[in-house]
């Protein structure tokens, strides 16, 4: 699954019109026009022969700024307390699915258990300890790697949830 694909599900799954994909990117700290956005979410014949890698025009960054973009458009833009160093902007080397995952769960709301029935609604059992897994930091004695099954599981679940 390249990342033109997984945005392109979490849109649908969520039902975000393409103006609002605008908003979003931009609330992200990304600034792109509504053509930009509809080439994005244009899936050509040969994308499925398409590594992550290349796939120019969705690069990680871009799903993590959407992401950051969906966060703040749910839950509101945080201040930074004060003494607390500043986060890094974008996560660098950590597998893109995970992100999503950690992300989705922030700006939706999810709670653990909620994370559990979303996976349990596209078919696929996974245990608390699996999905706590998921999320933790990479460089965790515990951290999982999420790989394309679980995250295309998830954002099908995520539609069932939301368009029912």
């Amino acid at each position: 699954m390249n990342n033109k694909d997984r945005l392109i599900r979490l849109r649908y799954a969520l039902d975000i019109k393409d103006q609002d994909m605008v908003k979003i990117f931009k609330l992200g700290d990304m600034e792109v026009t509504l053509e930009e956005v509809r080439e994005m979410l244009t899936k050509d014949s040969n994308d499925d022969n398409l590594d992550d890698e290349e796939d120019s025009t969705v690069d990680n960054g871009t799903i993590e700024l959407f992401l950051n973009g969906l966060i703040i458009l749910k839950r509101g833009k945080q201040e930074p307390k004060p003494g607390q160093p500043e986060r890094p902007a974008l996560s660098g080397d950590e597998n893109i699915n995970n992100i999503l995952l950690k992300k989705s769960k922030i700006a939706l709301k999810l709670t653990s258990e909620d994370m559990l029935d979303v996976f349990n609604k596209a078919g696929v059992s996974v245990t608390k300890g699996e999905l706590s897994a998921l999320l933790r930091k990479q460089g965790h004695k515990n951290y999982q790697e999420c790989g394309d099954k679980y995250a295309r599981s998830f954002l099908k679940g995520l539609t069932v949830l939301y368009r029912g």
